[in-house]
């Protein structure tokens, strides 16, 4: 798992093996050619594609900052998510066995009057994260988020 930025248009690198996430968490968004196949993906909107797949990027407006998340074929998956979480409840993410549940904060708290996102363990422990900040859950038990904005609920299961 990454951020990275990109301020020019041009070809990706390749991954071999790999299969990848990309969300542009910064920026206007970026159109992807995969292997031929223009798609345009927007910001906060996760992309999965094959890493070693010949893949070009065009920038819609200017530089972007994209999450990547990267996982080598056969052995592991990953999926990505955004997550809204509001001021007046708490958001529970369950945690499964044998999966890795990352959180990554993509957005400043969206109430002016609020702190952004707080991650709170199962005994009570909470964790605010700023932006861009990340908090990696094994369980047992469910991640509970508090506070206001929006995360990236990515998580990678072994291929058994």
């Amino acid at each position: 798992m990454s951020v990275a930025d990109v301020d020019a248009e041009g070809p990706f690198s390749v991954f071999p093996e790999t299969d990848r996430v990309i969300t542009c968490v910064e920026g206007e968004g970026m159109v992807l050619t995969v292997d031929g196949a223009a798609r345009a993906v927007g910001p906060l909107s996760p992309f999965a594609f094959p890493g070693d797949a010949a893949t070009d990027c065009r920038l819609k407006a200017g530089a972007v900052r994209n999450l990547n998340v990267m996982t080598r074929r056969g052995r592991a998956t990953a999926h990505v998510r955004l997550v809204t979480v509001g001021a007046a409840q708490g958001t529970e993410l369950p945690y499964t066995a044998g999966e890795t549940l990352l959180v990554l904060a993509v957005t400043e708290g969206i109430a002016a009057a609020t702190e952004g996102v707080a991650a709170v363990t199962p005994g009570g422990q909470g964790t605010a994260l700023g932006r861009l900040d990340c908090v990696r859950h094994e369980g047992p038990g469910p991640l509970t988020l508090r506070g206001d904005g929006a995360v990236a609920e990515i998580r990678i299961t072994a291929v058994r």
